[in-house]
């Protein structure tokens, strides 16, 4: 008989097991005196319960979460821009709940040293006369923005949203390694590294009582809407663009808060009042949650040759009309030579050290302290004084004195002495480590972590959580993530259950509902151009595949059906030798670039879609051939492609981005298929050209059960140009673009119709009482010309 032993099941093996820390590093899951941190024990042998294979999977489905949602940062090598995958590390950090009080209560104290800091550089100029801050260190900072000198923030407050970066030392206690005032990003990253890692871990995450994320983003966001209220405009996030790095966070974050996502060009001053140029007309902006950096902002004041501002905008922050977040000029508190100075500021203005200490720094505008750095060279990080936006173990910005080379290390010396104002000495930090999943395994690996605060109705609040910047290797230049670096979630864990909160407004709290004008100018120019290069993709993809299959199965490209519909796409810009043309996938890539522009307006699922659809195209147009193959692709392409516009008119709010989506469908449908008419009945059209155009209006099955067998062009025309009951007709497209155009603001006021409307009713009265025996290729060419008019005329009236 078999002994238990035998019996027994195998035990799975140990992920923890195997773990070691580092000599002489501290680590984020055991303390000085060798004790595991609260958490980590259970994390652990939760980890050790779901075994190597099923934590692994757990893992790849958080992955697969975020390529998904199309999470992505974006990166420059060079002049070129890539889009890269965000890079998430799958083990959270664990913070303990009194731990974390503690870093709340420093930074809340940081936060108020900070803006009492710039309020005076802006204002009485109290510190730099009293000898607290040198002179230079704020004139000669191109972030201290001239102009600003003097103005009050309508608000009465410079900083309204901060992050810090800190790490942890040796003996166990949180470092401020840096301020992060300008325009601090990643608070979206933050969201969806949650979404992420509760995705793989959301048993063990309901089990630890993790502090909700959404409570900081709610009363961030009421105390944003309720200063909008009280000064009668909108609130909106102000962006860079789509080629911005963290374009993705802008987008999500404005989704996420119900904001307003706007670009420069969105913007205009009028009266001194910002105000963002809508389909409804110019609308007032009270609020404005900058994203960029503040020389940008006002080229008339500012950054002359900056594209992305808007004339005016300082004039309007001198006038109390707008609160920007941060205010401009604020970046100036980023400044690396500034830390020499904080613990001196905070016993001046405060009566008490720093809560949380800063990393050591010595400024070398000062005689003793130019001295210090230069006699400990080798052991302290040397960068420039002035560097503002780069974290402080970025290589680009600061390098340790040893690792430079002894040519490179003498020039600098004399470059010190010579300039000692444009150079900083910073104590070199040991960074702690935290176990990181790699290959299966557990490894230390260095972390910093990023906490976000913001200035609600109750004052000053910590996000519980963030996100910890993870190093690929044990270099600090691995923890940047263009080399290789990741980022992890942040969990703060509480002894007992933690309330369940979410943005959705406490109850007795009035419902507020946007009006129907309430769409950007640039947004709508996007959403008819996303409608009409996808109707633009399907008409040209129809072409294509008949083209494709008569080759497939003709076998001759020199038949006149087959030159007659050359030279067709040839008008388009498309080469029907290429089996997917260039001019076809230059479409595909507009369609995704429009929608790209309007992200915080566009569904993950459509997003996704979109860009299957983009991936899919430029697969095949790498190894697909003419004729028969060229004509699967393009059907595979034209499913995926309805799958898109299924998505987006099944699940898309009707509301005035969708009537603009709409219109550019219906413009394009209308135009393609009119010209394809015009081309195809011609005199010189060949025998077969009927066929092919009905093939193309995907209307075969419609003309076989309407018409006899032995009708010709006119029916074609009949059914393609003039059936009110055909989907694919001209006339049905008019008759949507008509009454589309009617509930748009100012379609149709008190009874009187706007320009744009006569223009559709008057086209689509035409067709009405046309006959298809007169739509000749000329009159339906000249139809082509009136359809694309009245383009114009909705432009005139509501993108301009």
């Amino acid at each position: 008989m078999p002994s238990k032993e035998h019996d027994a099941q195998p035990t799975k093996p140990s992920i923890v097991a195997n773990y070691q820390m580092h000599p002489g590093v501290p680590d984020e899951m055991i303390d000085p005196a060798g004790n595991i941190r609260p958490g980590w024990s259970e994390l652990m042998a939760a980890f050790d319960r779901l075994g190597p294979e099923e934590l692994g999977a757990r893992f790849e489905r958080a992955d697969q979460y975020l390529r998904e949602a199309g999470v992505f940062y974006r990166t420059y090598d060079g002049t070129e821009s890539k889009e890269r995958d965000w890079p998430l590390a799958h083990v959270p950090l664990l913070i303990g709940e009194t731990d974390w009080d503690r870093i709340s209560s420093g930074l809340i104290q940081r936060a108020e040293l900070l803006e009492t800091v710039v309020a005076d550089i802006y204002g009485a100029n109290t510190l730099v006369q009293q000898g607290q801050l040198p002179p230079e260190l704020i004139a000669q900072n191109s972030e201290f923005l001239r102009p600003l000198v003097g103005i009050k923030p309508t608000s009465g407050h410079f900083l309204h949203f901060c992050a810090f970066e800190l790490g942890r030392g040796p003996d166990g206690a949180w470092w401020v390694l840096g301020d992060r005032t300008q325009a601090p990003s990643g608070a979206g990253f933050a969201l969806e590294n949650r979404v992420a890692t509760t995705h793989a871990l959301r048993d063990i995450y309901a089990d630890m009582h993790v502090h909700r994320l959404a409570g900081f983003f709610r009363d961030f966001r009421d105390k944003l809407f309720a200063d909008a209220k009280r000064d009668g405009g909108w609130v909106g996030i102000l962006s860079p663009g789509q080629l911005n790095e963290t374009y993705f966070e802008h987008a999500y974050i404005a989704r996420y808060l119900g904001l307003m996502l706007l670009e420069g060009e969105d913007l205009t001053v009028q009266d001194d009042r910002v105000m963002v140029r809508t389909v409804s007309g110019l609308m007032p902006v009270s609020t404005l949650w900058r994203r960029m950096d503040a020389s940008f902002v006002d080229p008339l004041e500012l950054r002359y040759d900056s594209r992305i501002g808007t004339p005016g905008m300082v004039e309007a922050l001198r006038h109390g009309s707008i609160s920007m977040i941060n205010a401009l000029g604020t970046g100036l508190l980023e400044t690396r030579a500034l830390a020499a100075f904080m613990p001196r500021l905070a016993r001046k203005l405060f009566d008490g050290p720093l809560l949380l200490p800063e990393i050591a720094t010595w400024w070398c505008g000062q005689p003793a302290e130019q001295q210090h750095v230069i006699d400990n060279f080798d052991d302290l990080m040397i960068g420039p004084a002035f560097a503002t936006n780069l974290p402080f173990d970025d290589p680009r910005g600061t390098r340790l004195g040893s690792t430079i080379p002894p040519d490179q290390k003498a020039l600098l010396i004399e470059r010190i002495r010579a300039n000692g104002a444009d150079y900083v000495g910073q104590e070199r930090v040991q960074l702690s480590t935290a176990p990181v999943y790699i290959e299966g395994r557990l490894q230390p690996r260095p972390i910093t972590l990023r906490v976000y605060a913001a200035r609600t109705q109750d004052g000053w609040t910590i996000m519980p959580g963030g996100f910890a910047r993870v190093g690929s290797s044990l270099e600090p230049s691995a923890m940047a993530m263009h080399r290789g670096g990741q980022a992890a979630d942040v969990w703060v864990l509480s002894s007992k259950p933690v309330e369940l909160v979410s943005l959705l407004p406490k109850n007795g709290k009035t419902m507020v509902r946007s009006g129907v004008g309430d769409l950007p100018s640039r947004a709508a120019d996007n959403l008819i151009w996303l409608g009409r290069y996808a109707e633009r993709c399907e008409a040209t993809l129809r072409i294509l595949r008949a083209y494709n299959a008569r080759l497939a199965e003709l076998s001759n490209a020199e038949l006149p059906i087959l030159t007659h519909c050359a030279d067709f796409l040839e008008t388009i810009d498309v080469d029907a030798t290429q089996a997917l043309p260039q001019g076809l996938l230059a479409s595909i890539n507009s369609a995704v670039h429009s929608a790209g522009q309007i992200r915080d307006r566009f569904s993950p699922d459509g997003w996704l879609a979109l860009n299957d659809l983009q991936k899919t195209a430029h697969r095949f147009a790498k190894r697909v051939r003419p004729g028969d193959d060229a004509s699967h692709a393009t059907t595979v392409l034209l499913r995926k492609l309805a799958g898109f516009s299924g998505l987006v008119h099944e699940n898309m709010y009707r509301f005035a981005g969708w009537r603009f989506l709409e219109l550019g469908r219906r413009l394009e449908r209308a135009i393609q298929i009119t010209r394809i008419a015009a081309w195809l009945t011609n005199e010189d059209a060949p025998d077969g050209s009927v066929e092919m155009l009905l093939e193309i209006g995907d209307s075969v099955m419609s003309h076989r059960r309407r018409y006899s067998v032995g009708a010709g062009a006119q029916s074609a025309v009949d059914l393609l140009i003039l059936d009110p009951l055909n989907p694919r007709s001209a006339i049905f497209q008019l008759t949507e673009l008509r009454a589309q155009i009617e509930v748009l603001p100012g379609g149709l006021v008190e009874g009187q119709l706007s320009a744009a409307a006569k223009a559709a009713l008057q086209i689509e009265t035409d067709l009405r009482i046309a006959d298809a025996a007169n739509m000749t290729s000329d009159r339906l060419d000249a139809l082509a010309g009136d359809i694309i008019i009245l383009s114009g005329l909705i432009a005139a009236a509501y993108l301009v």
